[in-house]
């Protein structure tokens, strides 16, 4: 369970910027500590909790990198061929004989080199005389061979704390031996969206209400960030039934998300349930889409109110959650890294606040990459997040 203070997220300015949002989220947020042991077949997307230094070498052995002959490289002619007899074959996985002097082993790839040896030759590139291995002048020494520790050394760092578990670090993890991980506890995440014109799918809707997407977007968004996501359901428009439901739930989750109810109609209501059942520390960012977004605390749980429109809250989403749940979780959290591309369009802002336009990609005749601003603006069109590629960041000076 999540336990932060009050005033952990305070900030006394009227309008939080996004880089600001993040860099107080990051320093603030402190992880739950929770962990588990888990296989490797679970670990794809969990947070590491500790250090896996290598054991061993990575490859704990010297091995040929082709099919060819192993070679000493002293006994090789500087600027002719030299022919030498094949004395010896060692497969992959089996052991190997000391290579003599003045001879040639056959060797195939990942085969364990023959003590002594040191080159190999591909066997594309020798002829094969008899016994006997001809093989050509102008190779370097340790070529085609893999010496022990090349991927990683012993006692090595091979996997850091607090990473996100990728395929190919799972990868790394067995080939060192390791058939299971600590790693963070899932954060359980409850989600509710909020408003009387929300009906949910699958059941009857009136003419004046619409589906619920956003809960189901943002439950998705959360277990791909390896979260426990929770659907709580829809919360009507009423305000002590608000309240009671979010008290309750906060007891229950690490972290609460709501979406819509944040911004200053009077059917606002989350805002309200906030500031009295628990503490708001900031509610307006300059971004768009997606200014009103309300953060607090509610009995030691962190909560983020999001906006209703579906591309606001994807938007804020990222800037806020992820970065929020992640340091929940321990992991390491890094601004994303933008793509450099020419724009395709022409767009007007305010200064003083960031924006993120939809844009697909695409290469221009000339080859350069563009980014091809989505043709409508409005923040409820789901289909402008479906046709796109990305955001385009336009920040605060521009």
């Amino acid at each position: 369970m999540a336990q932060l203070s009050d005033d952990c997220f305070a900030f006394g300015g009227p309008m939080l910027s996004v880089d600001s949002a993040i860099d107080l989220i990051i320093a603030r947020a402190q992880p739950l500590g929770a962990y588990e042991r888990v296989s490797l077949m679970q670990a794809d997307g969990r947070v590491l909790c500790e250090d896996l230094a290598a054991g061993f070498p990575l490859p704990p052995f010297a091995n040929s990198a082709v099919d060819g002959y192993a070679v000493r490289f002293s006994d090789l002619v500087a600027d002719q061929p030299t022919s030498l007899p094949v004395v010896g074959r060692v497969e992959a996985g089996a052991a190997a004989q000391v290579l003599a002097t003045g001879a040639a082993a056959r060797v195939f790839t990942g085969a364990l080199m023959p003590p002594g040896a040191d080159t190999v030759f591909m066997q594309e590139d020798v002829t094969l005389e008899g016994k006997s291995v001809i093989l050509p002048a102008g190779l370097k020494r340790g070529a085609n061979m893999r010496p022990a520790g090349e991927d990683v050394q012993a006692g090595e760092i091979a996997l850091c704390k607090g990473a996100r578990l990728r395929p190919q670090d799972v990868a790394l993890a067995a080939a060192l031996g390791a058939h299971e991980l600590n790693v963070a506890q899932r954060l359980r995440v409850g989600v509710f969206s909020t408003g009387n014109e929300l009906a949910v799918p699958g059941g009857e809707r009136s003419g004046s209400q619409i589906y619920d997407s956003n809960r189901f977007m943002l439950l998705a968004m959360l277990a791909r960030l390896g979260c426990a996501p929770h659907d709580l359901g829809v919360l009507r428009d009423d305000p002590e039934h608000l309240a009671g439901a979010l008290k309750a739930a906060a007891g229950e989750h690490d972290l609460l998300l709501t979406s819509g109810g944040v911004s200053t109609g009077e059917a606002d209501y989350v805002k309200n349930a906030l500031e009295r059942i628990g503490s708001l520390t900031f509610w307006r960012m300059a971004i768009k889409p997606g200014r009103p977004v309300a953060m607090g605390v509610i009995d030691g749980t962190p909560f983020v109110g999001l906006p209703g429109n579906p591309v606001a809250s994807f938007v804020t989403f990222a800037y806020v959650v992820r970065p929020l749940a992640l340091a929940l979780m321990g992991a390491h959290v890094a601004h994303f890294q933008p793509l450099p591309v020419r724009a395709a369009f022409a767009y007007k802002k305010k200064a003083g606040r960031r924006e993120f336009v939809r844009a697909s990609l695409g290469f221009a005749a000339d080859g350069v990459l563009e980014a091809r601003k989505f043709p409508r603006e409005g923040a409820g069109l789901l289909s402008s997040l479906t046709q796109s590629d990305g955001l385009v960041e336009l920040r605060e000076d521009v």
